[in-house]
């Protein structure tokens, strides 16, 4: 039985949100049951774009440094990386005010690598996906509660998309966007892939309407846990009334065998019916999820302007 660990959470005050990720992890072992000296741990926050810090649309830098203590507390050796959109995850971090929480506890920032990865699916034989994120030790995936114009949510298995590497994100739009059913499924086998050892979502402001990024925060004051990242994600569907069958990753979950009811899953703090969220906004209408080869041209361009032609004229403080 999946354990999925909820928690009312209200603030990202360092000192009580890190109360608050302590109280959240003890039912499920606390962070030593994920890390253990000496591990490589890469924390995979949502680094979406260095366009909207104000927004809420990424997840917020006080959570992964609250994870990052607790890591190092156990003798594990964190890093961030992410694959964000446009530009690269050393860029998005500055802007989004990243900065000084990993200067602080020395932690380096990566960018993604492809390498190819055979997988067990009938319908995708293999995955280009980040090195750094299957060569890891452990996995912390810290993904934002947000509506998506494309895919009506985005949550734990949708942020794993991160780690698909530069522009390949732009050709599974074009490769597999023109069916939902078979985009959904390709995150969910990314997520099987990625295999996260424990998922942290940051649910405590989230981003409703137009997102993942044109939409508008929305306090909830959540945060969830648990080393199965589709139980969260089906309990959050059920925290903000969302249909799984609306939402692609979810309903490839239900075809694959891992979606869930509640009576599946062991809720040891907050149970799903006492956080329910009545009117959460869905996209005012939903996009296309296909771009055709225009779009990932354009696409292509403005990621590798913002990365190599507009990110060089910062300096950046961070280690590579």
């Amino acid at each position: 039985m999946p354990t999925v660990s909820l928690l009312r959470a209200d603030s990202y005050e360092i000192e009580r949100l890190s109360l608050s990720v302590q109280a959240l992890l003890e039912p499920l072992g606390g962070i030593e049951a994920f890390v253990k000296k000496g591990d490589r741990v890469l924390l995979k926050p949502n680094l979406l774009t260095a366009g909207r810090p104000d927004k809420e649309c990424i997840t917020r830098p006080e959570l992964v440094y609250c994870v990052a203590k607790l890591v190092k507390s156990v003798g594990g050796k964190p890093f961030l990386g992410d694959s964000p959109a446009f530009g690269s995850a050393r860029g998005v971090v500055e802007t989004n005010g990243y900065l000084p929480y990993l200067e602080e506890l020395d932690i380096p920032v990566v960018e993604f690598r492809g390498h190819r990865y055979p997988t067990e699916s009938d319908n995708f034989n293999h995955l280009r996906l980040s090195k750094e994120a299957m060569e890891a030790d452990v996995v912390i995936n810290l993904p934002k509660i947000k509506s998506h114009v494309q895919l009506t949510m985005t949550l734990g298995v949708k942020n794993l998309f991160g780690c698909v590497p530069g522009k390949m994100k732009a050709w599974w739009h074009m490769e597999a966007g023109k069916d939902s059913d078979r985009f959904g499924e390709m995150l969910v086998e990314t997520a099987r892939a990625i295999n996260p050892n424990l998922t942290i979502l940051d649910g405590i402001i989230g981003h409703e309407g137009n997102g993942p990024m044109n939409g508008v925060p929305r306090e909830l004051g959540i945060l969830g846990a648990s080393s199965n990242v589709f139980a969260l994600d089906w309990v959050i569907s059920d925290i903000v009334q969302v249909d799984p069958a609306d939402v692609p990753t979810l309903a490839a979950q239900q075809r694959l065998g891992l979606g869930f009811d509640l009576a599946d899953l062991d809720f040891p703090l907050e149970h799903p019916r006492q956080l329910q969220v009545s009117d959460w906004k869905l996209p005012e209408a939903l996009m296309p999820i296909d771009f055709g080869l225009p779009r990932v041209l354009r696409s292509t361009f403005k990621h590798f302007y913002i990365r190599f032609i507009k990110e060089p004229l910062n300096t950046y403080a961070l280690k590579p």
